[in-house]
């Protein structure tokens, strides 16, 4: 029978920070502004997203709008507001107004992308880890992740599923944040018992199972 240690020796145990990272959060989401979004620092910018994004699901989720018809309503929308400003400050010999050239400046592309390819590359390589099963625990814990993700995929749409990766980057990096120590101490636990748990396993029942004799090469 498995001997599993308390959770009061468990604190002994050095504690790690989750998936075993090292640096802080907002170094892991590529600092600058988009960490700033992420984090909610910049409330103004992560509130407007939030709400334009919820905006955008709900005509096309709820109202059933098409994307086509949404983007020539607003550029109509758009074009009348423009010429009704320009028209009445012509007729009263107003000032025109300054229109903006451009909404987001070169540089937070350039971040936003420099951002993704690191964080894509990151993920890439840590999936190989995974995959080549050097943490066991882990490889049967994404294994099992990735089960449940394909089964919440029956139930959504491509749209709702985007909408709700859109929520969890949204508050998941938030809540961590806030709650750093909490979710490093629990989700510490759980990992040392998974991999006790997979110990276990692997010596009462995948070493039992009897292999054939192994044979050797023939050298001429």
């Amino acid at each position: 029978m498995p001997i599993y240690s308390s959770d009061s020796d468990n604190e002994t145990t050095p504690r790690t920070k989750l998936f075993g990272r090292q640096r802080p959060i907002r170094s892991v989401l590529g600092g600058g502004q988009v960490a700033d979004v992420l984090l909610w620092e910049n409330k103004k910018v992560s509130a407007a997203l939030s709400v334009g994004m919820t905006v955008l699901w709900l005509l096309f989720e709820v109202a059933e709008y098409n994307l086509v018809t949404l983007f020539s309503h607003i550029s109509i929308a758009a074009m009348l507001i423009v010429f009704i400003w320009f028209t009445t400050a012509d007729f009263f010999n107003w000032n025109h107004p300054e229109l903006p050239t451009s909404i987001l400046d070169k540089s937070t592309f350039q971040e936003l992308a420099f951002t993704l390819h690191g964080r894509s590359n990151e993920a890439l390589s840590k999936f190989m880890d995974i995959a080549r099963g050097k943490e066991p625990a882990l490889f049967f814990l994404t294994i099992f992740f990735l089960y449940i993700l394909s089964v919440i995929g029956n139930y959504f749409t491509f749209l709702n599923f985007l909408y709700l990766c859109f929520v969890c980057l949204q508050t998941l990096p938030f809540l961590y944040n806030k709650y750093e120590d909490e979710v490093d101490k629990y989700a510490g636990k759980l990992i040392r018992r998974a991999k006790k748990m997979f110990k276990s396993f692997d010596s009462n029942v995948l070493n039992k199972i009897p292999r054939g004799p192994v044979k050797e090469k023939k050298t001429r």
